[in-house]
C-alpha cells in the first residue's frame, strides 16, 4: 500500500488521550489565557507607569526597561494574539478548518524564531556572556550561572531549547492534524440528491483495503 510520506505523521489523538480537535481546543484556550493575563498586566502598566518602571540605575545599564512606545506595541501584539487563539478555537470547536489556519502560522513562525535562536547559540557561543554581562547586577543567581563553565552552559541552553522545539513541533502536529481533519471530514460528507420521483445516494471515492489505491464509488442507489 502507497502512503504519502506525511500521512505516517498524522494520527486524530494527541497526548495519547484526546482527539485532536479537543486538544486544539485546549491549547487555544491555553493561549487565550496567557495572553489575556499579559494584556491585563500591560494595560496595569500603562495606566500606572510609575508602578512597573525601572530606571536605568535599578537595571544597572544605560537603557530603560520599557517605554511607551514599545508598551503600546506590547499591547497591539497581544490583542492580536487573543485574537488568534480565539479563532483557533472557534474554528475548531464548530469545525471550520480555514480559522485554525492563523494560529498555526503564528507556531510555524514562533518555532522558526526558537530554531534561530538555538543557532545563534551554537555559532556564536560567546553571546550567552554578553549577555549576562549585561544583566542587573541583582539579578537571581547572575554570579552563579556565570561561574559556570562556558561549555557546559552552551549544552545545557542547547538542551534546555531542543526540549522546547520538540515539544512546540508537538503542538505543531497537533494543531496540523485537527486541521487535516477537519477539512477532510468537510470534503468528505455524502452528497444527497434528491429528485422529484427519485432519490439518488452519491458517495464519494474511498480506499481500496486490498490495493490501496482509490476507487469509484458503486453507481448510485435510485429509488422508485
Amino acid at each position: 500500500m502507497l502512503k504519502s510520506p506525511w500521512a505516517r505523521f498524522y494520527s486524530n489523538s494527541c497526548c495519547l488521550c484526546c482527539h485532536v480537535r479537543t486538544g486544539t481546543i485546549i491549547l487555544g484556550v491555553w493561549y487565550l489565557i496567557i495572553n489575556s493575563v499579559v494584556l491585563l498586566i500591560l494595560l496595569s502598566a500603562l495606566t500606572d507607569p510609575d508602578q512597573y518602571h525601572l530606571t536605568s540605575a535599578e537595571l544597572g545599564g544605560e537603557f530603560e526597561f520599557m517605554d511607551d512606545a514599545n508598551m503600546c506595541i506590547a499591547t497591539a501584539i497581544s490583542l492580536l494574539m487573543i485574537l488568534i487563539c480565539a479563532m483557533a478555537t472557534y474554528g475548531a470547536y464548530k469545525q471550520h478548518a480555514a480559522w485554525i489556519i492563523p494560529f498555526f502560522c503564528y507556531q510555524i513562525f514562533d518555532f522558526a524564531l526558537n530554531t534561530l535562536v538555538a543557532i545563534s547559540v551554537l555559532v556564536y557561543p560567546s553571546t550567552i556572556q554578553d549577555y549576562l554581562h549585561q544583566l542587573p547586577n541583582n539579578f537571581p543567581y547572575k554570579e552563579e550561572i556565570m561561574s559556570v563553565n562556558p561549555t557546559c552552559l552552551v549544552v545545557i541552553i542547547l538542551l534546555f531549547i531542543s526540549i522546547i522545539l520538540a515539544f512546540k513541533g508537538y503542538l505543531i502536529s497537533c494543531v496540523w492534524n485537527c486541521y487535516r481533519y477537519i477539512n477532510g471530514r468537510n470534503n468528505s460528507d455524502v452528497l444527497v440528491y434528491i429528485t422529484t420521483n427519485d432519490t439518488a445516494v452519491l458517495l464519494p471515492p474511498y480506499d481500496d483495503p486490498v490495493n490501496g489505491a482509490a476507487k469509484d464509488p458503486p453507481p448510485p442507489y435510485v429509488s422508485a
